[in-house]
């Protein structure tokens, strides 16, 4: 291979284009000054996306990732530019996404003189990453920045940062152009261990097959499919599996949890055997937990091996590779009839559609968060990504949002980072060129709303549904099931206009409040040329239901429930 003597600088952004990177996300500096003079140089062959700030650009390589299954890159100068990203990593790291941060530093020679700017950056960022790299010798910089590909989406993915001061990016040294770095190679469970599983699922007589954001990052629905056809399974998700398996399945019944969906979540409490792909059995999803784990056996299929048995203790832990060991599951399990337990799960999903047709009922306002959802899924296609803030229109979005590709739904679950949604919409519509749509509500849209330039001035197409309701909603709808309805600093009575806020950024923008006007928007904005604000004004007071509450059991679960308004 032909080999060059080149700066540092420049070694970073030909080792980034050697790894396929074609989109940077990021904001300039002091410490990353050659860096980005390199970037001018070869802009024809990388794109930079300049974003309004750091946190946004590392949201959009989270954004990018998750669309895409690549390697999402960041970039920022030392100090503040590094600190702003710490939301992003931790984002990434929680929900196991590989991105690869570089940041600027000091010169080595000023490191530890407080100088202008300097920051430790490794050690802030250690407990959110998966590692870190701090290169003071441009001869190890392109094989640092190789490793850091290398180990972010090796196993469980995550969020790796490459720390590089400017005199490191100044120096020569001799590069050669390389491969692009594939992972490490997984690990197999024994087989001893794939026939515990299969014995287990043989004699089940109640299987439910838990898919996780592992699962979805593998693209592992149609085997997941495949296994409870065969063993006559239902199949229900966390949060971070959404879009893994079809919604379209008639086995999926959805997100379980605390605001999953009834079916779903009764199923997971009365089934004799979970087999969990790709899932952490997080206190969110499982209540209590002690109550959760008797009379049922649990298999946990993950690749990490810190999972195993973290969180509720498992009867066989499958570490390693992943699609090896569901692959191996399939081939082996005996085929299997359920009819009880198929006509108990048809009784769940009529007892949720009463429940869901009662709400609807006995809405207070008839502009519900069930109609919204319900035009979305009519107007989008199975093509569109959607991306959610946190609050209660998330766990709405969860609910109610239907699914047929993976990688359609894109969320902070583990973090839950208000202000996470549009810079991933962001990074995911640069990254694909599929219309993405953006949940978000008035208290999450505040965070980072400016954004909103970033997406106007990469004309990015996106369309912003803005579920206003005046409120912190979701830490409110905390504060009436667990504080009596003492709602401290949750209904701030804020002014702010959304719209013309919008406007002021170059978006376009509309207010409504029935869903007549919402379709007609919605319709209008998923062919706008820019991006496009609808603030839907929606009941302050509506909640996420059904709920099970922190620690409860299936017997606590509420699914009806009004607000004390006074």
């Amino acid at each position: 291979m032909h080999t060059q003597k080149l700066k540092g600088s420049q070694i970073i952004i030909e080792t980034l284009i050697e790894q396929g990177v074609t989109h940077i996300f990021g904001y300039p500096g002091g410490q990353v000054l050659q860096i980005y003079d390199q970037l001018y140089k070869n802009q024809e062959r990388i794109t930079h996306v300049l974003t309004a700030h750091e946190q946004g650009a590392a949201h959009a390589a989270d954004g990018y990732a998750r669309a895409t299954g690549k390697v999402g890159v960041v970039l920022a100068t030392s100090g503040p530019g590094a600190t702003n990203l710490t939301t992003g990593l931790a984002a990434a790291m929680m929900d196991s996404v590989p991105v690869v941060a570089i940041t600027g530093n000091v010169p080595t020679y000023f490191i530890g003189k407080d100088s202008f700017q300097e920051i430790n950056t490794i050690g802030i960022t250690m407990p959110i990453t998966k590692h870190n790299f701090y290169v003071t010798d441009v001869t190890k910089l392109a094989e640092t920045i190789r490793e850091a590909f290398r180990i972010a989406k090796s196993g469980r993915p995550g969020p790796v940062l490459v720390d590089i001061p400017s005199d490191v990016q100044a120096a020569e040294t001799d590069f050669t152009k390389w491969y692009e770095v594939q992972p490490y190679q997984e690990d197999q469970a024994p087989e001893s261990e794939i026939w515990k599983a299969v014995e287990l699922i043989n004699k089940a007589k109640r299987p439910y097959i838990y898919v996780g954001g592992g699962a979805a990052s593998r693209n592992l629905g149609k085997a997941v499919m495949a296994l409870a056809d065969k063993i006559d399974a239902c199949i229900g998700s966390t949060f971070m599996g959404l879009s893994c398996v079809p919604g379209s399945c008639e086995r999926y019944l959805g997100m379980q949890g605390m605001h999953g969906r009834y079916a779903s979540t009764k199923a997971n409490w009365e089934a004799d055997l979970i087999i969990g792909i790709g899932v952490r059995f997080s206190d969110r999803a499982t209540g209590d937990q002690k109550a959760y784990r008797e009379s049922k056996s649990i298999i946990q299929i993950d690749p990490d091996f810190s999972e195993i048995n973290k969180n509720i203790s498992v009867d066989v832990g499958l570490i390693g590779d992943i699609v090896f060991a569901v692959g191996r599951i399939l081939k082996n399990v005996n085929k299997a009839e359920h009819p009880e337990w198929m006509s108990r799960i048809a009784e769940l999903k009529k007892e949720a559609k009463a429940i869901r047709d009662h709400a609807e009922e006995t809405a207070e306002d008839p502009f519900t968060s069930i109609k919204l959802f319900d035009a979305i899924n009519e107007l989008k296609t199975d093509d569109t990504i959607i991306t959610t803030d946190v609050g209660q229109h998330q766990m709405w979005a969860g609910q109610f949002l239907e699914f047929e590709k993976p990688r359609k739904f894109l969320s902070s679950g583990g973090l839950g980072a208000m202000g996470y949604g549009l810079g991933a919409a962001i990074g995911a519509n640069l990254a694909t060129g599929e219309r993405t749509v953006m949940i978000t509500g008035d208290a999450s849209f505040s965070m980072n709303l400016i954004e909103l330039a970033t997406a106007v001035s990469y004309k990015t197409p996106i369309v912003i549904v803005l579920l206003n309701n005046n409120s912190l909603g979701m830490v409110r709808q905390l504060q009436a099931v667990y504080c009596d309805s003492r709602y401290s600093a949750t209904l701030p009575d804020r002014k702010t206009d959304f719209c013309m806020v919008a406007q002021g950024f170059g978006a376009a923008a509309k207010r409504v409040t029935d869903i007549g006007a919402f379709k007609a928007a919605f319709a209008e904005a998923l062919v706008s040329d820019r991006p496009y604000v609808i603030e839907a004004m929606i009941d302050t007071w509506e909640m996420v239901l059904p709920m099970l509450p922190n620690g409860g059991t299936i017997d606590d679960l509420i699914t009806e429930k009004r607000q004390k308004t006074e």
